[in-house]
């Protein structure tokens, strides 16, 4: 079932998610409905905030993009990032291990407003998957930009966030008009 994508403005956005203890079918449903609705809005990851829930769990896809490669090391080995998409993480832990450059960003919940963002280049994660199974690699490139983008999202933290001040204040009428419609279909 494709849900819906909550735009910025909505309170969920800003909440950190509760942590998931057990993978119930209510949660399996969850991830499948997240995928299709990801992939429905040609996204590359998903937050469970964006689907108005506020739980640590996200799903990713990074297949469909060529022209922004991904890396990945699994168990200490270089890995096909294909081989293990499409990816579910469940309470993530990411810490940054490469030096943070600049790349360009958008997200489902706010449409059309793209920016680049200084992220760290490679990042080790640790985090349940669909089974509830521990899994820990390190990843680069856009794999990593998504990683830290959606568990941002887990913790109530968004792009605008991260984006230079000078940016900001460019986007600042697109923004405000996206939080001013949000807020207004909100209270209808």
């Amino acid at each position: 079932m494709i849900l819906t994508v909550v735009k910025y403005g909505t309170p969920v956005l800003r909440q950190k998610g509760a942590r998931i203890e057990a993978i119930t079918p209510t949660i399996q449903k969850l991830i499948a409905d997240m995928f299709e609705t990801m992939y429905a809005h040609k996204g590359v990851g998903l937050a469970a905030q964006q689907v108005g829930l506020a739980l640590q769990l996200t799903v990713l896809d990074v297949r469909g993009v060529s022209d922004r490669p991904s890396s990945l090391e699994w168990n200490g080995q270089p890995a096909d990032v294909g081989d293990f998409m499409p990816l579910v993480l469940i309470n993530p832990e990411v810490k940054p291990v490469g030096k943070p450059v600049a790349g360009p960003e958008g997200c489902l919940s706010f449409p059309e407003i793209f920016a680049d963002i200084a992220r760290p280049e490679v990042v080790d994660v640790k985090a349940l998957n669909q089974e509830g199974k521990l899994i820990e690699f390190r990843c680069g490139g856009l794999l990593a930009r998504a990683v830290q983008h959606e568990t941002d999202h887990l913790n109530g933290i968004l792009f605008i966030d991260r984006m230079e001040k000078e940016t900001k204040e460019e986007l600042r009428p697109e923004l405000e008009t996206l939080q001013t419609a949000t807020k207004g279909a909100l209270f209808k």
